[in-house]
């Protein structure tokens, strides 16, 4: 289990700085700077990726046998600026510790 916690981590900084660009940085140079180029680069990039993330975020739930609703509250937050770090803290030190100590290796 501590490879699929690897790789969500990793996917989960990585949406949730794309996100953070295309929103914080794209979205205002797109409607304020009429310059769309950042949209363009990191938005279907940042879309690829949230696919990945979607992907390893459900190896992680199956292996750590999350309930249905925390599964998809995670896949949720890489929607949300800011909440993918969040629910990456919440899963690294609180849900999949709690499962490791449930179930000896």
């Amino acid at each position: 289990m501590q490879g699929a916690l690897t790789r969500y981590r990793i996917i989960a900084w990585i949406v949730g700085v794309c996100l953070l660009a295309l929103v914080l940085v794209g979205m205002p140079l797109k409607y304020l700077g009429d310059n769309d180029t950042v949209v363009a680069v990191v938005g279907p990039l940042h879309g690829f990726l949230f696919m990945v993330y979607l992907v390893l975020t459900f190896d992680l739930a199956r292996r750590a046998r999350w309930p249905f609703p925390r599964m998809i509250l995670v896949m949720a937050a890489g929607t949300i600026p800011f909440l993918s770090f969040w629910a990456e803290r919440k899963v690294t030190n609180a849900w999949v510790p709690a499962e490791l100590a449930k179930s000896p290796v």
